[in-house]
């Protein structure tokens, strides 16, 4: 009788295990290639959204905005791609790379110089930049990371490009431009109006207009080969909910 009551047991435990295993197996796993400029606040908005929906879950990958384009068009496994600009989103979509119709602009940024905290540097207009005594500035390499490209444009648009070229030191990412400056390596940079809340080793000398530049928008959209294409549509629906977007907000974006 007592081998027999063990061994009904064990066959308990295995059902057990095996029917632990089958609901196991009904989580989903989103792979997200997104901006490093959103590193912050995306680690926060997967709490929010795995609290929401037990049954998904958010694994984050960061870059520049381009590096991680480059990857997807290159077969990378992601499911979702968050961008901080237009122009590799629109390299993706016409490779056929993302689900046209799932592409949605989901939050807004700006563009701010920067100083090393315990600088003095005094900033009224871009072309102060030209006459500050400093030998680096630092930006985003704008081949790949957005943030650069659109500070580039900005310093054309105001005529101080050619003044100003010598003394760039590109980096990898908006995340690498602030560390440049928060350390004192570079005692100026051009940032993310958001980076400014990530940070408080630099100082902002100037919030540049945004005229000067593209539109800076963040769209998302899923990926074409993803196989959790409903999930991903489903994390695309939350960053649009007022809970995502008042995250988004005290992180320094804009609706």
């Amino acid at each position: 009788m007592r081998n027999l009551m063990s061994g009904f047991l064990i066959v308990c435990l295995l059902f057990a295990a095996g029917c632990s295993g089958q609901e196991g197996s009904n989580n989903k796993e989103i792979l997200v290639a997104a901006a490093s400029s959103l590193s912050d606040t995306l680690s926060e908005l997967k709490r929010e959204f795995e609290s929401e929906n037990p049954d998904i879950t958010l694994t984050l990958n960061y870059g520049s905005s381009g590096k991680l384009a480059q990857q997807i068009k290159s077969g990378a496994p992601v499911d979702l791609f968050l961008s901080a600009d237009q122009y590799w989103m629109d390299e993706l979509e016409e490779a056929n790379r993302i689900v046209s119709d799932s592409r949605t602009d989901f939050i807004q940024n700006r563009l701010a110089v920067i100083s090393t905290q315990g600088t003095s540097y005094s900033v009224n207009t871009l072309s102060d930049l030209t006459t500050l005594n400093t030998e680096q500035i630092t930006l985003g390499d704008p081949a790949t990371v957005p943030a650069g490209k659109y500070a580039e444009q900005a310093l054309r648009e105001s005529g101080i490009m050619g003044d100003l070229k010598d003394k760039f030191v590109y980096t990898a990412n908006a995340q690498q431009t602030l560390t440049y400056v928060e350390s004192g390596n570079t005692e100026i940079g051009i940032v993310y109006g958001s980076d400014l809340e990530r940070s408080e080793l630099v100082n902002e000398l100037l919030a540049i207009d945004d005229s000067l530049h593209d539109p800076i928008h963040y769209p998302a959209a899923v990926i074409e080969s993803s196989q959790v294409k409903d999930e991903s549509n489903k994390f695309i629906q939350f960053l649009q909910s007022d809970r995502a977007q008042a995250i988004l907000e005290s992180h320094g974006f804009s609706s």
